[in-house]
């Protein structure tokens, strides 16, 4: 017997039980009425003849003849009706999985869209009253400027005024005074009264004396040059914004419900597993794990090496420049990414072939890293070395530049060698040496901690070159001062040191997905190292 809408095979016995599953409405017929109901395809090659093989190698339905024919000698071949009960099977599977899982999670992603627009739109708005609210202090500071300037204009024209009536009021009692003086003078003139011209005083010599000469100094105003750059900083600016992208699957379970990462406890004593020779002499500057197996390194010249654990050279390859690369990374996919800084690119090797992803005018990538969502990550200086920051990419599009702390100050250095590594928690930690210090901040950029070194190392002798972080969220960086590996909690707490495994001058570090350390030595040897239980 066979089910049609199963698409298994059952014996007699079986098909009461098989009736007794009621989530389906079960069709069961005769195996030989099924079988004579298939519409079997007409050969390709010999249209003539109806295929009742299929051809395993070739995935093709064939004839009697295709066999006589001697194409498909080797070839292994089942029964055609064989094969379509494989297909059906596979279409079955399809089916169920599209409808339980797949598209039921669809949904469940398209329904989350409309409430995020909702909120997006709730968020921009009350982005917008805030900023609204701040403009109009700064309305209510610029009116009240204006008016105690008005204000002290005309206290100034009232002074004054006083001022230039008393003066006017002055010499208009002088002049009434000459007028009348003139016409006494007049009559004395044409009088024969002895006794009268006898009497004549003189005020020459008092009016001789002019009135004061009274000049009033109106200020200027000077209207400071506005500078929209600094009135922007002044008045407030837009944290950085972005735009995460993550990849879903289906089949993993929700965020919530992920099992958290085996606890591994630290060492007492650290132990080196194994240590690698490498070529690079004395300057090997870093290390990044391709496999638990392999490694990729770089060094002073313009090649980077592939090794196994043995310390066998699998391949190598140039730089597209010819420049020496300043650091290394694994994308998910296994390619090779190197930060050319005198070049001022960021480069992807696939194979051998060397592409050019980032291109920079007025910057310089050093150090590079990976994000859990496949993005890139690279902190950078200016072309003088005045500035630093950090910048995420997708792909070859800038997504998120992150520079300035809360209070508009730098949060990196302005010097070289810079290393950088992504958190399991999303935080970004950066080895800033020229600081002499470790900078970590949250994926919106905001500064969480600074580490400048653990309780026996001497102020100001901590340079920390590579950084790495583990699966639980430990960051650790090299100390080539004080040769040994500082490990901290993912809040900057100071947990222990490697400093027992003959660590001289390490530089470049990484982990394997076994948590193992790898150590690029200054002296040309990586050494594998376990720290935790």
């Amino acid at each position: 017997m066979y089910c049609e809408v199963c698409h298994i095979h059952l014996c007699k016995d079986c098909v009461e039980k098989h009736f007794s599953d009621s989530s389906k409405v079960h069709d069961v017929v005769p195996l030989t009425q099924y079988i004579t109901t298939l519409n079997y395809p007409k050969c390709r090659k010999h249209p003539t003849k109806r295929c009742e093989l299929h051809c395993e190698q070739c995935d093709i339905p064939i004839c009697t003849k295709c066999i006589s024919s001697r194409n498909h000698l080797g070839h292994e071949q089942i029964d055609i009706f064989q094969n379509f009960e494989v297909k059906k099977e596979v279409l079955q599977k399809d089916l169920q999985e599209l409808e339980k899982s797949i598209y039921p999670k669809y949904q469940e992603i398209a329904s989350a869209i409309p409430v995020q627009k909702a909120d997006l739109g709730k968020s921009s708005q009350k982005l917008t009253t805030t900023i609204d609210r701040h403009g109009e202090v700064w309305h209510r500071e610029i009116d009240t400027i204006i008016h105690t300037l008005k204000s002290n204009v005309e206290e100034m024209e009232s002074k004054y005024l006083v001022a230039l009536n008393k003066q006017e009021d002055e010499i208009t009692r002088s002049i009434s005074e000459i007028t009348q003086s003139i016409a006494d003078l007049k009559k004395l003139l044409d009088s024969n009264e002895f006794s009268l011209v006898s009497a004549y005083k003189s005020r020459i010599a008092e009016f001789r004396i002019l009135p004061t000469k009274l000049t009033v100094s109106i200020p200027n105003f000077k209207p400071q040059e506005i500078h929209t750059d600094q009135l922007i900083d002044q008045f407030g600016s837009l944290s950085a914004s972005s735009i995460i992208t993550e990849e879903q699957d289906y089949s993993k379970p929700p965020q919530e419900a992920k099992s958290s990462p085996p606890d591994l406890s630290l060492m007492d004593a650290p132990r080196v597993i194994t240590a690698i020779d490498t070529e690079y002499g004395e300057l090997l500057c870093g290390v990044t794990c391709l496999s638990d197996t392999e490694m990729w390194t770089r060094g002073d010249d313009n090649k980077m090496k592939l090794y196994n654990l043995q310390g066998e050279l699998v391949k190598s390859v140039q730089t597209k420049s010819g420049n020496v690369p300043y650091d290394i990374a694994v994308t998910r996919s296994g390619d090779l990414v190197y930060t050319d800084d005198k070049d001022r690119t960021v480069n992807i090797v696939n194979n051998t072939q060397v592409q050019t992803v980032i291109s920079l005018q007025e910057w310089r990538p050093l150090g590079v890293c990976i994000t859990s969502c496949g993005d890139l990550l690279v902190v950078m200086v200016s072309v003088y070395s005045k500035q630093t920051k950090l910048v995420w990419y997708s792909g070859s599009t800038e997504k998120q530049s992150i520079q300035y702390d809360d209070n508009g100050g730098p949060i990196y250095s302005s010097g070289n060698y810079k290393y950088i590594s992504e958190n399991r928690n999303l935080d970004i930690c950066v080895s800033d040496c020229y600081s002499r210090k470790v900078v970590v901040v949250n994926q919106t950029g905001k500064l969480r901690f600074t580490y400048t070194g653990g309780p026996s190392i001497t102020k100001g002798s901590f340079y920390p070159y590579g950084i790495t972080t583990d699966s639980q969220g430990r960051i650790l960086t090299a100390d080539s001062n004080n040769h040994c590996i500082h490990i901290l909690d993912q809040d900057g707490q100071f947990l222990r040191y490697i400093d027992n495994c003959d660590l001289d001058c390490p530089w470049g570090l990484c982990v394997d997905t076994s948590d193992n350390l790898f150590v690029a030595k200054y002296i040309g040897e990586v050494k594998k190292i376990q720290y935790h239980i």
